[in-house]
């Protein structure tokens, strides 16, 4: 089942009466305080979200049946390691809100080693995320990653990054349930 909630001015998350039945859900620009509710959506394969607000992605750890993850904006998280406990996840897309890129801002993590440890990972995109040493390097042991689409970092970096690895600059595939 798909479930959406747009632009819900409510400041905590109202509910659905079946989260484990719920296979999709897209939490577009809603104003809940925080998102401690996805750990009770455990059989979620798709997940997109606009505007993030914990400091952390530990709930989203509880989600381990997610094959593709969006989230654009997360300003208060830094920390990848809970995406790394995600064991099918294939797709994901990290960014910043797009005012972000025009301004030259970034989203920086402390690391991008946990993203290098998801043996399912093949399609990454990181729009305006990186982390402070701006390096792609903990990546190439992505063994079944076959793209990465990334802004902000050094030209020659991604060009490298690529002749070594054989990846391709191709976005994420879209998500098939979540419209």
């Amino acid at each position: 089942m798909f479930v959406a909630f747009i632009r819900d001015n409510s400041s905590a998350f109202p509910g659905v009466d079946n989260p484990e039945s719920v296979s999709a859900l897209k939490i577009w620009s809603c104003s809940f305080g925080s998102f401690s509710f996805l750990s009770s959506f455990r059989n979620l394969r798709e997940l997109a979200i606009l505007a993030y607000p914990d400091a952390g992605f530990d709930h989203l750890a509880q989600c381990t049946q997610l094959v593709s993850l969006s989230i654009c904006h997360f300003p208060n998280a830094h920390d990848l390691a809970p995406l790394g406990r995600l064991p099918n996840l294939a797709a994901l897309s990290l960014a910043t809100l797009p005012s972000w890129d025009s301004s030259g801002k970034v989203q920086t993590v402390e690391s991008l080693e946990p993203l290098a440890g998801i043996a399912s990972l093949q399609h990454l995109e990181l729009f305006g995320v990186r982390p402070r040493d701006r390096s792609l390097e903990p990546l190439k042991s992505c063994k079944n990653l076959k793209s990465l689409r990334c802004s902000k970092y050094p030209k020659r970096d991604v060009a490298r990054f690529y002749a070594e690895t054989g990846c391709s600059d191709a976005f994420c595939p879209p998500p098939t349930m979540i419209r």
